[in-house]
């Protein structure tokens, strides 16, 4: 089955519209990536400052060479003389897991 990759991102209030805009324009690097089977980031609504980024993979090795390949260049496309963009998470945490049980709606 499945692995999945929960990145927790604190964001201050004043970051999240960044963060989220940064989000946006990503150009689908995930999407095209071998393994890759979901994608959502998820806003806190109440109690925290915490986003989710959930990434769903075939298995721990596509997640790695995605990790180490198109994240990696991602983060550091543009070299020295590119703008720097100050972080818009204040901190992170990555949490994995494996799919042990799944349900999707049924078809009626």
């Amino acid at each position: 089955m499945s692995i999945v990759k929960i990145n927790v991102l604190t964001v201050p209030e004043e970051q999240r519209e960044v963060l989220e805009k940064r989000f946006a324009s990503r150009a689908g690097t995930v999407e095209n990536s071998d393994g890759f089977e979901w994608f959502e980031l998820l806003r806190p609504v109440e109690g925290t400052d915490q986003y989710l980024v959930y990434t769903r993979w075939r298995s721990e090795e596509d997640f790695q060479a995605w990790m180490e390949g198109p994240m990696k260049a991602a983060h550091q496309r543009g070299g020295e003389d590119a703008p720097q963009h100050k972080p818009a998470a204040s901190g992170s945490t990555l949490w994995s897991f494996e799919v042990v049980q799944q349900a999707a709606p049924k078809q009626g």
